[in-house]
C-alpha cells in the first residue's frame, strides 16, 4: 500500500479496490496521485463544500478506441472507495465522438480530486489503442497481425502493451527475459553461423521457454538463418516490398517448425497494407506507443 493511499484511508476515505490491478499498475497510481495530490487538494477542500454529493460522467470528445477503463475506475476508488463506478463501455470498445463511457456517484471533491489523473491514464492508453486499430483495420484480410515493439513509456509497458491488445493489435516481447533478439549489433561478434548456431543450441538446453527471434537486412541472411533449427522468427529490417516477398517465398509455406517473419521499417498508415500483401505474418509499428495521440476524453459532472 502507497504511503498516500495510507494518507487517504487514516482521512476516512474508504477501502481500496485492486480487483484487476496489478502490482506494478497499483504503484504507478500511487506515484500519479502522490505526484498530483501532493499534501492536498487545495481548490476542491477550500472551494467546494465537503458534503457535495456529484454525478459525473466520463465522455469521450472524438472518435476512437477506449482503454485504461479500468485503471480510471480505479483512480476514483482509490480516492473514495464510496464512490459509486459504473463502466458503460469496457476497454477495447470503438465509440464514436461524445460517447460516455463511465458514470461516477459520489463526494464532488472525491470526483474532482480523482479527474485528472484517472483522465491522463486513460487518454494516453485510448490514443494507443485507437492507433492500433487504424493499422489493424488497413491489414484486414492479409493474415499479418501489428506487433508492439519495446518503444513504450518507462514504467508503463504493461499497460501500453495491453492498450495495443485492447486495439486488436498482438504483443511483442514483454522485455529482454522473455525472447532472444538478434540484431546485428549482437551479430559483430567473430564466429560467424557455427557460433550462432552454438548459442541458439545451448539457449534451447538452457532456456527452453525462451524464444528466438534473428535480424536479417539481407536475403542471404535470410537464406542462411532458415537454415537453422530452433529459430521462432526471422525480422526482416528495412526490406523494400519485393525483397520481403522473396523473403516469404524463401520460406515457403510455414510448416511446424518453420520461423515466423516479421517486417520492419518504414511502417505507417500509407505503407502497412501494401506491406502486409507481401504474405509476412506479423508488422512491427513503433509508431503504437512512441507516436500516439491522447484521445480527447473529459468528465461532465451533471449535478454539482
Amino acid at each position: 500500500m502507497g504511503l498516500l493511499v495510507e494518507k487517504l484511508l487514516a482521512s476516512g476515505a474508504g477501502g481500496l479496490y485492486l480487483s484487476g490491478v496489478n502490482e506494478t499498475t497499483s504503484t504507478l497510481i500511487d506515484l500519479a496521485l502522490a505526484e498530483d495530490i501532493g499534501p492536498g487538494d487545495v481548490t476542491s477542500n477550500y472551494f467546494v463544500p465537503e458534503d457535495r454529493e456529484a454525478v459525473g460522467k466520463v465522455i469521450v470528445k472524438a472518435d476512437g478506441v477506449v482503454a485504461g477503463v479500468e485503471i480510471a475506475e480505479e483512480v476514483f476508488r482509490r480516492v473514495d472507495g464510496e464512490t459509486r463506478v459504473e463502466v458503460l463501455h469496457e476497454s477495447g470498445t470503438e465509440v464514436r465522438k461524445r460517447t460516455y463511457v463511465m458514470e461516477l456517484r459520489g463526494k464532488a471533491r472525491s470526483l474532482l480530486t480523482a479527474e485528472r489523473v484517472a483522465l491522463n491514464f486513460m487518454q494516453r492508453l485510448s490514443g494507443i489503442a485507437t492507433k492500433t486499430r487504424e493499422f489493424v483495420n488497413l491489414v484486414e484480410g492479409t493474415g499479418a497481425r501489428i506487433l508492439d515493439p519495446r518503444k513504450t513509456t518507462p514504467g508503463w509497458r504493461a499497460l501500453e502493451k495491453g492498450a495495443v491488445l485492447a486495439g486488436g493489435g498482438t504483443n511483442h516481447r514483454m522485455g529482454l527475459y522473455d525472447r532472444a533478439m538478434v540484431k546485428d549489433n549482437h551479430l559483430v561478434a567473430e564466429g560467424g553461423i557455427e557460433a550462432l548456431r552454438e548459442a541458439i543450441e545451448r539457449l534451447r538446453r538452457e532456456q527452453p521457454g525462451v524464444e528466438i527471434e534473428l535480424e536479417a537486412d539481407r536475403l542471404d541472411q535470410v537464406e542462411a538463418f532458415l537454415k537453422l533449427e530452433g529459430v521462432d522468427y526471422i525480422l526482416l529490417d528495412n526490406m523494400d516490398n519485393a525483397a520481403l516477398r522473396e523473403a516469404v517465398a524463401m520460406r515457403g509455406e510455414r510448416g511446424e517448425n518453420g520461423p515466423m517473419l516479421e517486417a520492419s521499417g518504414g511502417v505507417n498508415l500509407s505503407t502497412v497494407a501494401e506491406i502486409a500483401k507481401t504474405g509476412v505474418d506479423f508488422i512491427s509499428v513503433g509508431a503504437l506507443t512512441h507516436s500516439a495521440v491522447a484521445l480527447d476524453i473529459s468528465l461532465e459532472f451533471l449535478e454539482l
